[in-house]
């Protein structure tokens, strides 16, 4: 009897034993963090893969699509060896602070020569501009209701207005004359003096639909091209340069990843193409229209959206192109010169993101300056939330704005 009473006691020892270690082990162990993996992070700045290859180069990508430079700008300006892209700093050390300077609805904002921005209040129907100084002066005492888009003179107080059913007006805020447009014309592009507009005419019949251009109250109309049953391959852009009113998805057929895009001239000019690595094609010209950004997708990179830049002028249209590894759409984007360009970068895209824009659209950017030739990317510290839709920067580059896809308003950052 003794000998049974010792086993159940062994039994009751190992058991209540087990038990005590097992919530310990639950309930109170503390569970040593893990080691990052050693990805083997190399410098990719300054360089860029081989046109021949088509593909993005190689190194360390970060979750913005964006190569990872080896320094990190501590807060004391100090530099460590840590991989983080560098932040930039004011004159005073303090990093630049994002300021809402138009609290309404705003739609299609443009620069000013002065370094402000106008744009359409939807909420009271009026046009403003946006003073440096921070006041807004309205542009016409005249409301527009519901209007849909206004495409601006680059040089001239006027504008063509857009409305839900198609009706077009011109006009123009210093003298305040209105002419109504044909509703068959769509996708406005003033020239860069602004003398003179492009549009799509789209006739019934695809036997009338045409790119064409004319004054901006419509006088004096020219017949650029024949768009036939092409009409949505074609994107009116009036290049900076003035030489090119659009660019048309017709070349030859490249393959499924791959396709030629023909530069249109508005006198048959005989221009030379460039070959994009994708569908989707998103365009961003640069200040003086010598390069053209844009973004593409294709399987290679899960149909997401990258951007490449290429020259676009003369006899250089389609050369030195160069893949940027940066996943983001080129109207995202605004170039204020030649070689920098400012996007907004998605912090993460889902597979499909290049033919569904909308996946993207509760997912937060990044702001990115862009060194086009060397590769370097330099973030812009933003604070909160934002998912940005359309930049612009005013002409001395000083001054960006750009507007939110999940916010009103209108919102500045000091470059």
């Amino acid at each position: 009897m003794d000998r049974k009473r010792l086993v159940f006691a062994l039994i009751f020892a190992v058991i209540s034993i087990l038990l005590g270690y097992a919530i310990y082990r639950v309930f109170f162990k503390k569970i040593p963090a893990e080691k990052p993996l050693q990805t083997g992070i190399t410098d990719t700045s300054g360089t860029f893969p081989a046109i021949e290859s088509g593909g993005p180069k190689e190194g360390s990508i970060g979750p913005t699509g964006l190569p990872i430079s080896d320094t990190k700008i501590t807060p004391t300006g100090q530099e460590t060896g840590e991989s983080q892209l560098r932040l930039p700093r004011t004159a005073s050390g303090e990093e630049p602070r994002l300021k809402k300077v138009v609290e309404a609805e705003v739609l299609s904002p443009s620069p000013t020569k002065n370094g402000g921005a106008k744009f359409y209040n939807q909420e009271d129907g009026k046009f403003y501009r946006l003073n440096p100084d921070g006041s807004m002066t309205p542009l016409s005492d005249k409301v527009f209701f519901n209007v849909s888009k206004a495409t601006w003179s680059p040089s001239n107080n006027e504008s063509i207005i857009e409305y839900p059913d198609g009706a077009n007006i011109y006009y123009n805020f210093d003298t305040g004359r209105q002419v109504s447009l044909p509703k068959h014309w769509e996708e406005f592009s003033f020239s860069p003096q602004g003398e003179k507009v492009a549009a799509k005419s789209m006739g019934l019949s695809p036997d009338n639909r045409w790119l064409i251009t004319s004054n901006p109250d419509s006088s004096e109309i020219k017949l650029v091209e024949p768009m036939g049953k092409n009409a949505d391959k074609v994107t009116v852009d009036w290049s900076p340069n003035k030489q090119i009113v659009a660019l048309s998805r017709t070349g030859d057929s490249l393959g499924s990843d791959r396709q030629e895009v023909l530069l249109v001239g508005q006198n048959k000019e005989n221009f030379k193409s460039i070959v994009v690595e994708g569908r989707g094609l998103k365009t961003a010209w640069s200040a003086s229209g010598g390069k053209l950004l844009h973004s593409v997708y294709n399987a290679r990179n899960d149909f997401k959206p990258e951007l490449w830049i290429v020259n676009a002028e003369g006899d250089n249209i389609g050369s030195n192109r160069k893949l940027l590894n940066v996943s983001t759409w080129a109207d995202k984007c605004a170039m204020p010169d030649e070689r920098f360009a400012y996007c907004g970068v998605p912090t993460t895209l889902q597979t499909g993101a290049g033919f569904a824009p909308d996946l993207a659209n509760d997912t937060p950017d990044l702001l990115y300056k862009i060194d086009t030739v060397t590769g370097i990317k330099t973030q812009i510290p933003l604070e909160g939330f934002h998912v940005i839709n359309k930049i612009i920067i005013s002409p001395d580059a000083k001054t960006l704005y750009f507007t939110g896809k999940n916010e009103t308003g209108l919102n500045q950052v000091k470059l």
